[in-house]
């Protein structure tokens, strides 16, 4: 019975000692990932990488749709033409102030 009780108090300060390391270790990382989330570099890459995904996503949808034809819904590609910010002719679509992205 002494062993089971040593035993279940020593289980007992490892969790708390464990949890108080692990909630500071887990505030570290979290704080580290926030700094590298806002890194003005980290930020235009992000966005870069965004920008190239949807060029290259409304080239496959012409490739796509050039190859397919009337096979598809035009509900499905209008919806995804929207998804992609372009109008009905393939042309980026503009935002409020006039401009258009690619």
């Amino acid at each position: 019975m002494r062993y089971r009780l040593t035993f279940v108090a020593g289980l007992a300060v490892g969790y708390v000692l464990g949890a108080r390391a692990g909630q500071q270790r887990y505030e570290q990382i979290k704080k580290a990932a926030r700094g590298i989330a806002q890194n003005p570099a980290v930020r235009n890459s992000a966005e870069t990488a965004a920008q190239q995904g949807k060029v290259y996503a409304g080239k496959a949808l012409h490739t796509v749709s050039e190859k397919v034809g009337d096979h598809v819904p035009k509900s499905f590609t209008e919806r995804v033409r929207s998804r992609l910010g372009r109008n009905g002719h393939g042309r980026p679509a503009e935002d409020d102030w006039g401009t258009s992205h690619p």
